[in-house]
């Protein structure tokens, strides 16, 4: 009998409808599993888009820049769209608009200040706006994060709420926080003598009633379409995405989740392999198979029945798939569950051979 021990993976659950590709998925050394939706949605574009770049820093062709007017006509659009429909009515007065928003889109900045013109448009950044109005020194912070490894500019503004929608600002003070020193560098602006350049409003004309969109217009003339950061889920699935700090977003997943029951009914459904960690698997004889492998359900797809029937697929290469079945039970009152593995089948085509598999291993949801 094969033992497989596997190392904690992420599983997102697929819609019922949605049938397996015949492609095989690209090898994967570590695991996660997601749900399946038939169709892949339409996506925001993330960070600054393609015409928000520095002044003078890109130059375009004309059917270029024709082309970049309408990407982003396309938004503006959508943008338009929004702001017609009712939001949160007087947004400023809203708790809604507080906490830290991710900017996912802005038109050119070739008005805006200088802070502006420096960081907007470079997508290599991410930039994030902290709201915080209701307290004795209500302020908006700008955030530019570099990269894990360097680290992140916070420029500061004094706030002044004018009306159910417009928030006055004075940029005050900004500071480096790099990584690889222990202490904070003053950003060499100084704000006494921008004057004018310094100060300006932001008018917010759409905020969602879920409070995760938010739609703000400046006094230069610039359109921001931002997203309230996202929840622990939305985070491992960027650092999936985005190949690093996935441990980490695990560590936030599953910290924000303690006390949380899972069942058979919450388990039954169709799931795909996104991410795995190292997975170890040995046999009698020492070493891995494919049927071991398929028994640890080290990817694809593995699909769990209420009854607790248990079916993990592996397509190693176009045609040919590697199919393993079992049971799986919870052992007690935590997340604990016994899987165990008793048949498997291997298709080249449309033949089948029976595949000698079969293994015992505690799997558990955290």
């Amino acid at each position: 009998m094969a033992a497989a021990l596997a190392a904690p993976t992420g599983l997102l659950k697929l819609p019922p409808s949605y049938a397996p590709p015949s492609s095989p998925s690209p090898p994967l050394s570590s695991t996660s599993y997601g749900r399946r939706s038939r169709r892949r949605p339409r996506l925001w574009r993330r960070g600054a888009p393609l015409l928000a770049v520095a002044a003078g820093e890109v130059s375009y062709t004309e059917p270029e820049e024709a082309l970049l007017e309408a990407l982003v006509g396309e938004v503006e659009s959508a943008v338009q769209t929004l702001e017609a429909l009712e939001g949160v009515p007087d947004p400023t007065s809203s708790s809604l608009i507080e906490g830290s928003w991710k900017l996912i889109f802005t038109t050119r900045p070739g008005t805006a200040s200088p802070i502006q013109r420096t960081f907007v448009g470079v997508d290599s950044f991410s930039v994030f706006q902290e709201v915080y109005l209701r307290t004795d020194d209500p302020r908006v912070v700008n955030v530019v994060k570099f990269s894990e490894t360097v680290g992140e500019l916070a420029v500061q503004a004094e706030a002044t709420i004018n009306d159910g929608k417009r928030i006055l600002f004075r940029f005050d003070r900004a500071a480096f926080a790099f990584k690889f020193l222990p202490f904070k560098v003053p950003y060499p602006v100084p704000f006494r003598l921008l004057g004018d350049e310094a100060k300006g409003w932001l008018d917010t004309t759409y905020l969602s009633r879920s409070g995760n969109i938010r739609i703000s217009r400046g006094n230069k003339g610039t359109t921001f379409v931002l997203q309230k950061s996202a929840d622990p889920r939305q985070m491992l699935l960027s650092a999936i995405s985005a190949g690093t700090g996935v441990k980490e977003a695990i560590d936030d997943l599953t910290s924000s989740r303690k006390g949380v029951v899972v069942d058979m009914n919450t388990l039954a459904g169709e799931w795909q392999l996104l991410w795995a960690s190292e997975l170890y698997v040995q046999s009698e004889s020492g070493g891995g198979s494919w049927s071991s492998v398929a028994s640890a359900g080290l990817k694809d797809f593995q699909t769990i029945k209420e009854d607790g029937q248990l079916k993990n697929l592996v397509n190693p290469f176009p045609g040919v798939s590697l199919s393993a079945r079992g049971n799986i039970c919870k052992t007690g009152n935590n997340n604990t569950f016994s899987v165990s593995m008793n048949e498997g089948v291997t298709q080249v085509g449309g033949v089948q051979f029976p595949l000698e598999t079969g293994g015992e291993f505690v799997m558990e949801i955290l």
